[in-house]
């Protein structure tokens, strides 16, 4: 399937807004890096969860309409120990919070994580919507409860018009002879 060239322009503003958000993201850790620990890392770490929704973002263009489907899977195996990795991180009553608050890499992958599998528990991708042509429509038949009490109401109605017609018609023509029959005397 050969792109357009509105999905290769999406697809470059994709790349950009990734490579951009990084550039940003050292920024912010250079900014951080000077408030306290706790204070400097709960922002860093905002930062990086917004980073991972926009990576999601990023990854899932396309065309179509969004899927919504949960995924406990995700939430078990993804999203809780990136959420367990950032608190340890943070907070120094977790376990291994020793380790981890040393190892910026490590809990900020987490909140990376953490950002692109809580959009990603939720929603799936695109699925695409098939065209259907407005005569498949129109010709869609089905059989039962109002559908059936519409089209019984319909011909009820047809027969109503055709039996008003016909008397219509007869009354016509007896007005007519009797015109008739009045002109010739």
């Amino acid at each position: 399937m050969k792109k357009s060239s509105r999905e290769k322009l999406n697809l470059f503003f994709s790349a950009f807004l990734v490579i951009g958000y990084i550039v940003c993201a050292y920024f912010f850790m250079t900014l951080t890096s000077n408030m306290k620990d706790g204070v400097g890392n709960l922002i860093s770490a905002g930062v990086f969860v917004l980073f991972g929704l926009i990576v999601f973002y990023a990854t899932r263009v396309g065309e179509g309409v969004p899927v919504k489907r949960f995924s406990p899977i995700v939430l078990f195996v993804l999203d809780l120990p990136a959420l367990l990795i950032i608190l340890a991180a943070l907070l120094p009553a977790f376990p291994l919070h020793n380790i981890l608050v040393d190892a910026d890499a490590v809990w900020m992958l987490a909140a990376i994580a953490l950002g692109y599998g809580i959009p990603f528990a939720f929603l799936s991708g695109f699925e695409l919507i098939e065209e259907v042509e407005e005569e498949e429509e129109l010709n869609v038949v089905v059989e039962g409860g109002i559908a059936q009490e519409l089209s019984a109401a319909e011909e009820t109605a047809e027969e109503t018009e055709e039996v008003a017609d016909e008397v219509a018609d007869e009354q016509d023509v007896k007005e007519l002879e009797a015109l008739d029959g009045a002109e010739a005397e």
